[in-house]
């Protein structure tokens, strides 16, 4: 019996071994992949290996970095969020109210504008885990109506931040020479969701969820209550990144957000995260976020027509999802 238990024990670890094995490699494709397309634009164009283009790439990988951030959670447990990209723009725009209309402080405005974004969440995730509605479905119906917000709380005008000292510095503000503060920004934010969703209780029921909803569930863990926790904890990173575009541009622009969440899903799942759950990591989201970046810097460097940008970000994706259902059907 003790000889059965002990062999049990070893392809268990095995099996983690394995496990941790395949998702180290899966981060080392992509950023193999993403030395590859770097290497490819730096010999393609003259003007694109400089440290001013790489700047300007970490800069722009910012938002989108946020939002896949967030999302990766979501995609751990195997949901979904639609809504990241209007959500984005309603989170501006209520900073744009916060700051603009109301005239509070910065330093209440911002944490507002953020815990919007964890309210909208919260909502997403009562939603799919309380009245069982499917998250795309769910999420869906949350991108139209904050899609519809923006517009009516902004009276489909932008609002400007030129008289709230201090918020463009948020993003655009050097605490260290030459690195805007957005990157600084989705750095920690960024190291604080790594620890997380590695060393936290939610982090480890993130992944219990979507590995095994029904085991989860089974072992006396509240699933519905960890579901709504994820979907409102990857609702603060979508108010982080409104306020962080409405600083870039010094605006709350209500129309812009449109086709944000694709890029972020796209690169949390070419990053290596797995669209059936139980596998992801913040890294890997990273790397495929800064994919996305380099790919729309370079094509744009070397005046790729914006439709054709649009075909070759659309190849990319499905080769991710394909590649996504191999390492499934290898599991």
């Amino acid at each position: 019996m003790t000889a059965v238990k002990t062999t049990a024990g070893q392809r268990r670890q095995e099996a983690g071994w394995t496990a941790a094995i395949k998702g180290r490699l899966q981060q080392l494709l992509a950023f193999a992949s993403l030395i590859v397309i770097y290497a490819f634009f730096s010999f393609a164009s003259p003007f694109f290996f400089s440290y001013g283009n790489f700047m300007a790439i970490l800069f722009s990988t910012v938002v989108i970095g946020t939002l896949a951030i967030g999302t990766t959670f979501v995609i751990i447990t195997s949901g979904i969020d639609l809504s990241i990209g209007t959500g984005m723009a309603l989170c501006a725009v209520m900073s744009g109210v916060f700051l603009v209309n109301i005239h509070l402080p910065l330093a209440l405005g911002v944490p507002l504008a953020i815990l919007f974004g964890g309210f909208m969440g919260l909502v997403n995730g009562i939603t799919i885990a309380v009245l069982r509605i499917p998250p795309f479905i769910a999420t869906l119906a949350m991108m139209l109506v904050a899609e519809g917000l923006a517009l009516v709380l902004s009276h489909s005008t932008p609002i400007y931040f030129n008289d709230v000292a201090g918020y463009t510095d948020l993003s655009i503000g050097n605490l260290i020479p030459n690195v805007p503060n957005a990157v600084l920004i989705l750095l920690v934010v960024a190291i604080i969701a790594g620890v997380l969703l590695t060393k936290s209780v939610l982090g480890r029921y993130t992944y219990s969820i979507g590995s095994n909803e029904e085991a989860t569930a089974l072992s006396g863990i509240d699933v519905r209550k960890w579901k709504i926790a994820v979907y409102a904890f990857a609702g603060l990173f979508t108010g982080l990144a409104g306020v962080l575009i409405s600083a870039r541009l010094g605006s709350a622009q209500p129309a812009t957000g449109m086709g944000y969440e694709l890029q972020a899903i796209a690169a949390v799942v070419i990053g290596g995260t797995s669209l059936s759950g139980g596998k992801g990591s913040i890294i890997g989201t990273l790397i495929g976020a800064l994919i996305i970046s380099v790919l729309n810097n370079g094509l744009q460097i070397m005046s790729i027509p914006q439709e054709w940008q649009n075909v070759i970000l659309g190849c990319v994706i499905l080769v991710a999802v394909y590649m996504d259902r191999i390492r499934k059907k290898e599991a």
